[in-house]
């Protein structure tokens, strides 16, 4: 036999099993940010839900490093990813609405260009020939890949790229064509890298960038392409051991989470935070980025547990800096 309840009945059982578990429904973490980080964080949180029993749960959205910042800033999330640096500006929006941020590298990235398989006549670039096929002026003219090369075929140029609230865009146009967020707009952006992904399988002609874990996930689909960052240089393929060296560039970066101070005392943030820099570097590797030596991940640790709050970088876009460079900026603050 059904049990049936009245509307008052069922609206008061109802009220009683959620005053029951409150512990349980503030048990959350909350996180938005980067899609480049996004596999390294949404790893991160799977395994330490499973760790937890699910008593904790995190939850990980992609609305773009800058998305990111702006809910970071208002204080609607605990943590937040960011494949670049954060900005003066939003250093000010933080400090105004009173967010205090520790700020963890977590990994390096190799920022991967990527074409059709079928692209058969681009076997590398040229960071000047990238500038060319993005920079603002491009905007509405440079609409064949032999206009951005006389060698190449005249193929319709169909450019995909991260939106403007991304931390890959600000950083690649930096790097590319030497100011941040200045791109041409003539472009299909979208903050999900699995939308280029599928963008730049699906024509010949086109090219796009995007973190390395993507690259990764979906070689099948794509081709990388070896950077030669000036003239001169040899051209070289994103990889781990390329940027271990420090010889891919410009496009190697770091990637970054940052936790808001206050947060800290919720224990499930504390835990997630511990959990993340201890399984960080094994979850990183797994999802193809590049793990910080384990003395970076002691150096976070220290910081969470001092609240050293701030920045080691100066609220500016900053293109080139290497692992052994960001090591030493963090062991001196």
């Amino acid at each position: 036999m059904k049990l049936k309840l009245s509307v008052p009945a069922a609206a008061a059982l109802a009220f009683a099993a959620t005053a029951a578990t409150p512990a349980l429904a503030q048990q959350i973490v909350k996180i938005d940010g980067s899609s480049t980080v996004y596999p390294v964080t949404e790893a991160v949180a799977e395994e330490f839900q499973k760790a937890k029993k699910n008593v904790m749960k995190v939850t990980v959205g992609i609305s773009g490093t800058g998305g990111g910042f702006k809910k970071f800033c208002r204080a609607e999330t605990d943590i937040s990813d960011a494949s670049r640096p954060i900005l003066k500006k939003e250093m000010e929006d933080c400090r105004k609405a009173g967010v205090e941020y520790i700020e963890l590298p977590v990994a390096f990235d190799a920022l991967t260009v990527v074409i059709n398989p079928q692209n058969d006549f681009v076997k590398q670039l040229t960071v000047a020939e990238l500038k060319k096929m993005w920079e603002p002026a491009a905007q509405g003219k440079v609409k064949s890949w032999k206009e951005v090369n006389p060698s190449f075929p005249d193929v319709a140029l169909k450019l995909f790229g991260p939106g403007s609230d991304s931390g890959t865009f600000d950083y690649f146009t930096e790097a590319v064509n030497g100011k941040s967020k200045s791109s041409r707009g003539d472009y299909t952006a979208s903050e999900d890298d699995n939308v280029l992904v599928q963008g730049v399988s699906r024509d010949k002609g086109a090219i796009g960038y995007f973190g390395f874990a993507y690259y990764v996930e979906n070689q099948k689909k794509l081709k990388a392409v070896p950077i030669v960052a000036k003239d001169g240089a040899p051209a070289v393929a994103p990889s781990m051991e390329a940027v271990l060296k420090g010889t891919y560039q410009p496009l190697a970066r770091p990637i970054f989470i940052y936790v808001n101070k206050k947060s800290l005392a919720k224990a499930e943030v504390k835990e997630f935070v511990d959990f993340y820099l201890t399984h960080g570097a094994k979850l990183a590797r797994e999802v193809k980025y590049v793990p910080l030596p384990d003395s970076a991940y002691k150096v976070n640790k220290e910081h969470v547990a001092k609240g050293k709050v701030g920045t080691v970088f100066g609220g500016e876009a900053e293109v080139g800096v290497t692992i052994e460079e960001l090591l030493k900026r963090e062991a001196k603050s």
